[in-house]
Parts: C-alpha cells; sequence; structure tokens
C-alpha cells in the first residue's frame, strides 16, 4: 500500500532560525508558515495528495498529538502553507481543559476535500465551515509536522462549530501495529475504551476557555461508521472539484496549485518559487507564554 512522506519548505516559515521545517518548535512569529515540496518541486499541501481510495486516505498531519499550537492550512494564502493561527496579533494555542492535555490525536486534514460554506448539509442542517475536512488520527505514533500519510477511515463526528457543519473523521495510520484490528468505528470503541468519549468531551469544551459556549453535534454527538463517513469525505471531494474548477465561488481561498492542469489556477513551478521567494525571510521562534501551561476546570453540563 502507498505511504508518502514529503518535506517542508519554509514560507517565513513558523520555526527558529536554522531549524528544519516541520520539526518540533516551540512557538512562531506570527504570519508564518511552511509549504510543502517534493524533491525540488513546489506544491499546494491541500491539492497534492489525492484523497480516498475505498476506505482510505491520505491524512496531511499539521498537529501532533500534545501539541498545543493551534496550526491550520493558510487557505488564503498562495500554496496553502501551514501556519499558526493568529487572534488579535497574538499566536493562538490550544487550551488545556482538564483532564486533555494538548490534542488528544494527531490532527490533520484530507488534501482535496473542501466544506462548502454555500451548501446546507443534508445531514447536519448547516452549512460547512470553509475548511478541508478534519481527521483525528488515533493510532501510536507521533506524527510529524507536515506528514503525509495514508489513513483507514474508521468512522466520523458531526460537530457543529458556531453554527457549521464541521466533521471530524476518525481515522489510523495504515503502518499502525495495531492497523489491522481496526476496520470501522465499534472497534475503536472496543479497542480503546473512553477514547470516543474523550473526544466528544474535548470537541465539545475546547472554546470555553476563550469565553465561547460548548459546541454542538448533529446526532445527539454520536458517532457514524465508515461507510457514513467515506461518504462525507467524496461529498466534500466534489465540493474541492468544483472549487478549484472555479465552477463555485470561493471568495477569499486562494486555489493556486501546480498539480491541477485543468484547473484556471494552476501555475508553473517558476511563478510558485516566485512566491516562497518574495515571502519575508525566516524570524526566530517566540517562546511560549507560560499561561499556555495552565489547566482549565469546568463543570460538564
Amino acid at each position: 500500500m502507498f505511504f508518502c512522506k514529503q518535506h517542508l519548505t519554509g514560507v517565513n516559515a513558523e520555526r527558529g532560525a536554522g531549524q528544519p521545517a516541520g520539526g518540533s518548535v516551540p512557538g512562531g512569529a506570527a504570519g508564518n508558515g511552511a509549504c510543502l515540496s517534493v524533491g525540488s518541486k513546489l506544491c499546494s499541501l491541500w491539492v497534492r495528495a489525492s484523497f480516498v481510495a475505498k476506505a482510505t486516505a491520505f491524512l496531511e498531519s499539521h498537529v501532533q498529538r500534545l501539541m498545543q499550537l493551534l496550526l491550520q492550512i493558510a487557505t488564503k494564502d498562495p500554496l496553502n502553507p501551514i501556519k499558526q493561527d493568529v487572534k488579535k496579533g497574538k499566536l493562538r494555542y490550544v487550551a488545556n481543559v482538564f483532564p486533555h492535555k494538548g490534542y488528544i490525536w494527531n490532527y490533520g486534514a484530507i488534501p482535496q476535500t473542501w466544506e462548502d460554506p454555500g451548501h446546507k448539509d443534508e445531514n447536519t442542517g448547516c452549512c460547512g465551515d470553509n475548511d478541508p475536512i478534519d481527521v483525528c488520527e488515533i493510532g501510536s505514533k507521533v506524527c510529524s509536522r507536515g506528514e503525509v500519510i495514508k489513513v483507514k477511515v474508521l468512522g466520523t463526528l458531526a460537530l457543529i462549530d458556531e453554527g457549521e457543519t464541521d466533521w471530524k473523521i476518525i481515522a489510523i495510520n495504515i503502518e499502525d501495529p495495531e492497523a489491522e484490528n481496526y476496520n470501522d468505528i465499534n472497534d475503536v470503541r472496543r479497542m480503546k475504551p473512553g477514547y470516543l468519549e474523550a473526544t466528544v468531551d474535548w470537541f465539545r469544551r475546547y472554546k470555553v476557555p476563550d469565553g465561547k459556549p460548548e459546541n454542538q453535534f448533529a446526532f445527539n454527538g454520536e458517532f457514524k461508521d465508515k461507510d457514513f463517513a467515506v461518504n462525507v469525505i467524496k461529498s466534500t471531494h466534489e465540493h474541492w472539484k468544483a472549487l478549484i474548477a472555479k465552477k463555485t465561488d470561493g471568495g477569499e481561498i486562494s486555489c493556486t496549485n501546480l498539480t491541477v492542469s485543468g484547473s484556471p489556477f494552476c501555475c508553473s513551478q517558476e511563478c510558485a518559487k516566485a512566491t516562497v521567494d518574495a515571502a519575508p525571510p525566516c524570524k526566530a521562534a517566540n517562546p511560549i507564554p507560560p499561561e499556555v501551561d495552565r489547566w482549565f476546570y469546568y463543570q460538564k453540563n
């Protein structure tokens, strides 16, 4: 089965000077990011890997398990680099809501998917959140930032985040030593007791420290099975195809890419290199603020 690990090229990269892109970084500078390269060729993290075949998909990992940096694929930036999110001029971190420390899985996205904000999901009754579909990878290995792996799709959770549909795919790295034991969402419940319940609790409360209300879920917070999840991925892939072909309005989203030849947004390697070369130089990593280590305690509703 196919497995690929690709590396990151700095675009004012979110790391300390001289550190390899995609390495473990304690902090970052606002506006920093890293884009994907394969060999000497640049490409977009969002576009490069194909999305799904049967019940497997490619995952682009941008947050490692137990990490607190709030990293995302920057969909509005050319070549869609990984960047730490910024709010009111400050770098964002995920709070530690007891008993959870940082992210409790490897967290990433499936390339070539898009949750269309102009499309009302028939299952949730809410429109998409304007991002690639998210993945919680539950394997034993802690992924590297920007690593692209092949995963088994196991199920999905329908988060309603501030009124928007935000699907969370549950998956496991096909290279995981226990991957053969996982074929559907019930296997997670059997093999990792409490993990799915912890996942619901994490997504329900992770924004509460920011003064926001608890998130809600479709299906009363119940996980849907593998077949349902694959259909969700396929649907968001169709929305992405319309986006990359300019058949739907993506607003401020940057669809610049080097691999979809029929796309009106396709550009040359020279154009992509010019974009990277024009970016500001790397800055030293910012130290992690001490308040990031704080625990938050809340009574569960």
